[in-house]
């Protein structure tokens, strides 16, 4: 070669290897580019351009950032008419990598390879939080965008450099204890808001109205703050992670045991409750609620356990008493006429009473097998009565399989990714988590079907999870009851069998008698809107509608957002939706108190 056509050749390598240095870029520089091109095409209010940045099967998710309630989207037209539309309004600007956060990152969700990124934008009313995932392939187009309003300007949390300074060193004046006796007695003032339940979900959400300065009490029928857990049965465990299961603000401490107990869960709820400084009334429960449309206030009956009443003025009202109602007992035929005991599995504490006698437990969700799996091991013959087919699962492996999201991130990092499915992708997610599960747990799931037992793996194959958004049962994780039922020593009953009960205990089809000193009803609770109907009225009921379960637009129908009734809200579910959405409502009432956002729903202008 000569010495020209050696440089030639040099100099075409090194402008090609200047060239290939170039045209790929980083992750966090595609993230970038593509938030800037997303902010030029909002402060445009251009529809074709904010589409051409999205898949034309992209999903978006919005949580109050432009919307100001929880809004579900598929298809990049439709996304784009919608969000431009807000924009008016929502005066979204600044789009960024989200500074402090798990940085852009590749992934792969719902079975495609993303470039998956945090970023921060602002509002003209606060601060917003949103994920992006944009296809390795293509990562021009995003393929899934969240967007969530994160706190408003001028009312955000006092918490770390501005936590409030407090009026304690009040000499000759109240001190701290005095002063937090006289809010919780609400002898002078109204609260503003009123949470229905002392459970995770209402000191969730009490917490964070509290950081943002809105006075609100807890009112809880039983005796002591976490006794929706302390009196619940003797040998309950939490079945999830610990490590995902937080409360704002107070993380449990990290030497905890990855399934917490119920009463160290319970302990824990009291301690919180001091030390977010909650307004909490125990020993009282809501029996009645109108609201004053003249007012704009609730005439909330409360009464104490020892009879007296109070009727309370505050502006919203939160059902947070669990997803779910009253224990539903259900007309089964000739159970009047079993002359032994029968009770619910709310009831129901321990096993030790019953060692040499013989139990019927009815229903095979995760309560049934527990109570079912108790008695047993307290000497009692028990058998499980399914009625219908229920998905069992591992505890481990298959269970902790959806945390995965959180592994490698903040806490609240992993929030806001579990926030960014709409219901299709979600689906979609939950079918090839389903199938991993159902491949772990294979011989455990042959087992228990050669016994008898009617099993299945949800709507579609998508599991359990699906199941919860459903109807917040259907399942079993299985704590070892299932190996019992395999192995023959917990017994297995089709319902089906059953012609009706008899004093003795179950009359079969084939004429013979199940016999049982104890029958348990695992069977579940009535809705939520039964509650409303009973507490506050047929005709607020049906205004309202169905709560919990999926809406038409695949979100949860009622829960976390505004309600067709003034003034109502319903928050609930795992800690996960407790402590992620708490903040959510929280700003949708401030907002609303502040006159942000118009109390009929409507965004102001």
């Amino acid at each position: 070669m000569s010495v020209s056509s050696q440089q030639m050749s040099e100099k075409t390598v090194a402008t090609s290897r200047r060239e290939s240095n170039a045209v790929p870029q980083s992750d966090h520089e595609l993230v970038q580019q593509w938030l800037s091109a997303f902010n030029e095409a909002l402060q445009a209010q251009s529809p074709a351009r904010v589409a051409a940045l999205l898949a034309p099967e992209g999903h978006w998710r919005d949580v109050l950032a432009f919307t100001w309630t929880i809004t579900p989207l598929q298809g990049a037209q439709d996304i784009a008419a919608l969000i431009v539309a807000k924009q008016g309004n929502t005066k979204a600007h600044g789009f960024a990598i989200a500074q402090g956060h798990a940085p852009p990152r590749r992934m792969q969700r719902v079975g495609i390879h993303v470039i998956e990124a945090i970023f921060q934008f602002e509002t003209g009313v606060g601060r917003g939080m949103g994920v992006v995932r944009l296809p390795v392939e293509a990562p021009s187009q995003a393929i899934q965008l969240l967007t969530t309003l994160h706190e408003l300007t001028g009312f955000e949390e006092q918490i770390e450099e501005r936590r409030p300074t407090g009026n304690y060193r009040n000499f000759g004046g109240a001190n701290w204890k005095e002063q937090r006796q006289a809010a919780q007695e609400y002898s002078d003032h109204e609260p503003t808001v009123l949470v229905v339940g002392g459970g995770q979900a209402g000191l969730s959400l009490a917490a964070t109205l509290g950081r943002i300065g809105v006075d609100t009490l807890i009112v809880d029928r039983l005796e002591r703050v976490g006794d929706c857990w302390r009196k619940r049965y003797h040998a309950l465990t939490l079945h999830n992670d610990t490590r995902y299961n937080h409360l704002p603000y107070m993380p449990f401490p990290p030497s905890w045991p990855i399934y917490l107990p119920k009463d160290m869960v319970a302990d824990w709820f009291e301690a919180y409750a001091w030390a977010m400084e909650i307004n909490f009334w125990t020993g009282t429960e809501l029996v009645s609620g109108k609201y004053d449309e003249s007012t704009g206030r609730w005439d909330a009956v409360v009464r104490n356990t020892n009879g007296t009443e109070r009727t309370l003025h505050p502006k919203h009202l939160v059902f947070a008493n669990g997803l779910v109602g009253f224990p539903q007992i259900p007309d089964l035929p000739g159970l009047k006429d079993f002359a032994g005991d029968v009770m619910h599995t709310t009831e129901f504490t321990s096993g030790a009473n019953w060692r040499g006698k013989k139990a019927l437990v009815i229903g095979t969700g995760t309560s049934g097998h527990d109570v079912a799996q108790d008695l047993h091991a307290s000497g009692c013959a028990t058998t499980i009565v399914q009625r219908g087919s229920t998905m069992v699962l591992s505890i481990d492996p298959s269970a902790k399989l959806p945390y995965a999201t959180w592994q490698g991130v903040l806490l609240e990092d992993g929030d806001l990714l579990s926030m960014t499915n709409t219901a299709p992708m979600l689906k979609r997610s939950l079918q090839a988590v389903t199938a991993r599960m159902m491949d772990l747990d294979k011989k455990m799931i042959e087992g228990l079907i050669a016994r008898g037992f009617k099993f299945d793996s949800g709507e579609d194959g998508a599991g359990h999870h699906w199941k919860v958004r459903q109807r917040y049962g259907g399942y079993y994780l299985d704590a070892g009851c299932s190996q019992l039922l395999i192995d023959g020593e917990v017994g297995l009953l089709q319902y089906d069998r059953i012609e009706r009960f008899v004093q003795t205990g179950a009359l079969l089809k084939d004429g013979t008698i199940e016999p049982a000193d104890l029958i348990v009803l695992a069977t579940g609770f009535v809705p939520q809107e039964a509650v409303v109907a009973k507490l506050l009225g047929e005709e607020t009921a049906k205004k309202v509608g169905p709560v919990w379960g999926f809406d038409s637009d695949g979100e949860m129908s009622n829960m976390w957002k505004r309600t067709a009734q003034e003034g109502l809200w319903f928050v609930g579910g795992s800690f996960f939706n407790c402590r992620t959405y708490s903040r959510y409502v929280a700003m949708q009432i401030k907002a609303i108190e502040e006159g942000i956002l118009a109390p009929d729903s409507k965004p102001r202008a």
